[in-house]
């Protein structure tokens, strides 16, 4: 019998020679494998294509990874982007709706960027379409001018608020963290708390409050950095850890 827990992962799409595809990047599918303990399952990108009830009821947790794209305003009232074509309309439509049934289910969920700012805005938050143009933010997106090894490294502090679950995980008051996105989140989603902050005052951070349910959205990516980074494995380990007991309950 199987005792790793099933913890589904929702793909981005991308168009390629006319033809939809489903994927989720590697470093996602490895960390979720190695250190946190789990078989991987990517959720397609399908909406209301998909009976998103019944793919819950066969999981132990849903992860939501970073990702090329952006949300599109119109799940927050936000403006348009400048660059049109970095949306996933087909990733929202599933994404947004799979969050809010997870938590009714108490689902652990654990929110990568793209996926931290998908856990804010299905419980109604918004976001920050240019982080960077906001007075007193820092530039938060990445240097594409250079390699994705130096893209990761550690490039701000973040302050670790002392009664949230990453403060729990880490018993750290602030650690530093690589830093590759351009949105952030300006109003807080409904039931969320705020586990961490940015040196200017940008959400790293939060967690779903009202249940008990195990949930964590970070902006940062701990999946690029399982290899040399303690803190990344104990987020991971960490998750790994509620997926099972969850498993437990399922059984």
């Amino acid at each position: 019998m199987n005792n790793r827990p099933i913890v589904g992962i929702v793909a981005g799409t991308m168009e390629l020679d006319a033809i939809s595809w489903h994927s989720a990047g590697e470093s996602s599918l490895i960390a979720l494998t190695e250190v946190s303990g789990c078989n991987p399952v990517i959720i397609p990108a399908l909406g209301n294509n998909l009976n998103l009830n019944d793919v819950l009821d066969d999981l132990d947790g849903l992860f939501l990874s970073g990702g090329a794209t952006n949300i599109h305003p119109k799940n927050y009232s936000g403006k348009l982007y400048r660059d049109k074509d970095l949306y996933d309309r087909k990733r929202d439509s599933t994404s947004i709706p799979l969050i809010k049934l997870a938590i009714e289910k108490d689902i652990p969920i654990f929110a990568i960027c793209r996926g931290f700012q998908e856990l804010n805005v299905a419980l109604g938050g918004s976001l920050y379409s240019y982080l960077h143009e906001e007075p007193g933010k820092f530039d938060h997106r990445r240097d594409r001018t250079k390699s994705i090894e130096y893209q990761t490294i550690p490039s701000h502090n973040i302050n670790i608020h002392e009664d949230g679950l990453v403060n729990k995980i880490l018993n750290k008051k602030n650690i530093k963290v690589n830093s590759l996105h351009g949105q952030g989140i300006n109003k807080l989603g409904e039931g969320l708390k705020i586990e961490a902050v940015a040196e200017d005052s940008t959400i790293e951070a939060i967690s779903y409050t009202k249940s008990n349910i195990w949930s964590l959205g970070v902006q940062w990516h701990p999946e690029l950095s399982i290899d040399h980074d303690l803190y990344s494995r104990e987020l991971f380990k960490a998750y790994g850890a509620a997926c099972k007991i969850k498993k437990k309950k399922n059984k």
